[in-house]
């Protein structure tokens, strides 16, 4: 196998790219707005800095950034309609049967009290509470790669309730006040209808705490690993009667025998290993089903746990619940990129349609790139299972044997 054929460099990208905005077309209408969509991708794609009106208008050649502002703003189209382009796009480019799906929110902080849905709320990116705007996102991740494939604005109850706030700010009337964890199950249902293959719902205490998410979930034969606070309430019934207990309890009562080593997946400086361990929860599930608690343990720090309620088919492994547990960070790099280098957080749109723009074009760019990665690992993985089927082809390519 030649170098060029693992690092993507035979890749054709902006025939790709090319692909991508034909693909976008058809929720964008008139050929001026697929144009303007267009010059925004590419300016995202670009190394400018901050990815505001002004800058993607310099980067398209443009002397003003009203064409950039109209697309985000005046121009007519549907942000739900191209993000479910963009869901099927980044579905054709990294689905597959073991995927998952990942929920998880994130803030964009900001200065001011007129951008749609800006409060003082907590926000998970700065870990406190800031004046800010909260997304709650839903993400896929498989072997072949993790992009971004829905996205909703927490409308906090102050704005919900707001006549003249929401008018300014276009919120149609339809959007009523909604919890997260209600915003998350809406989203994750949905994807679940348009039929995307997943093996594992997963997301953090927020929502894993929502029994009304979990039960959706079981009532749909849906596995998950959902992450549960250390004093999540729990009851058993017993010989003794009543049981109430929690995971951090019951997490000292286990035996140092039933812990074991395991990766949670590859990490930033290899991979993540911990402790894991499992109890059943004996409580009513399908057939084929079984529920369990799941705790992961710091290797270095006995003290640092983490639990979940995990809800899986009759035969997974704990290495199966840790190894889906593990994939949940997959959304905060898509967080990460999707900032740093896309401009997620640069919206600079004020009303309810602008910011769903503004986030779903950086999603479909996400897409793209996640179907150049995804694209570049099946070519150099069809390399690798067609020189090792062919021992002919293994021994002339093999750096070892030419040098025999």
């Amino acid at each position: 196998m030649a170098v060029s054929d693992w690092t993507g460099t035979l890749i054709d990208w902006r025939a790709a790219l090319d692909d991508l905005k034909a693909c976008l077309g058809p929720a964008l209408g008139r050929a001026e707005t697929r144009a303007s969509a267009g010059a925004f991708i590419d300016g995202l794609l670009s190394g400018a800095e901050r990815k505001t009106g002004w800058m993607l208008a310099e980067e398209a050649g443009l002397d003003r950034p009203f064409r950039i502002q109209s697309l985000l703003g005046r121009s007519a189209w549907s942000a739900d309609a191209l993000r479910m382009l963009v869901q099927d796009y980044a579905m054709a480019a990294v689905g597959d049967e073991d995927g998952v799906l990942v929920v998880d929110e994130t803030g964009f902080l900001k200065k001011g009290a007129h951008s749609v849905g800006v409060g003082r709320q907590y926000s998970g990116t700065a870990g406190r509470i800031e004046n800010c705007q909260v997304g709650v996102f839903l993400g896929y991740a498989s072997r072949y790669g993790h992009t971004l494939i829905d996205r909703r604005l927490y409308l906090p109850k102050t704005w919900a309730e707001d006549s003249e706030r929401r008018r300014k700010a276009n919120v149609p009337e339809d959007v009523v006040f909604a919890t997260k964890p209600v915003m998350a199950r809406e989203m994750i249902a949905a994807a679940l209808d348009a039929g995307i293959s997943c093996a594992w719902v997963l997301a953090d205490a927020l929502y894993g705490s929502d029994y009304k998410l979990r039960r959706m979930l079981e009532d749909r034969g849906q596995p998950y690993v959902l992450a549960v606070r250390s004093n999540q309430h729990l009851r058993f019934l017993s010989e003794m009667g009543l049981v109430q207990t929690d995971p951090a309890y019951l997490a000292g009562e286990m035996e140092e025998g039933d812990w074991h080593a395991l990766s949670a997946g590859e990490g930033a400086k290899g991979p993540r290993l911990y402790h894991w361990a499992r109890l059943p929860l004996n409580w009513t599930t399908q057939d084929g089903f079984k529920r369990w608690l799941l705790f992961r343990r710091n290797l270095k720090n006995p003290d640092d746990l983490a639990f979940y309620f995990a809800y899986a088919r009759e035969g997974a492994s704990l290495e199966d619940l840790a190894g889906a547990a593990g994939l949940r960070w997959t959304i905060e790099e898509c967080f990460v990129r999707a900032k740093d280098d896309l401009g997620l957080d640069h919206c600079e749109a004020r009303s309810w349609h602008g910011w769903h723009r503004h986030m779903t074009l950086v999603m479909a760019t996400a897409a793209f790139l996640a179907k150049i990665a995804a694209d570049q690992r099946r070519t150099a993985w069809s390399q690798v299972e067609d020189e090792i089927g062919n021992p002919r082809k293994r021994d002339k390519t093999s750096p070892r044997q030419q040098a025999a």
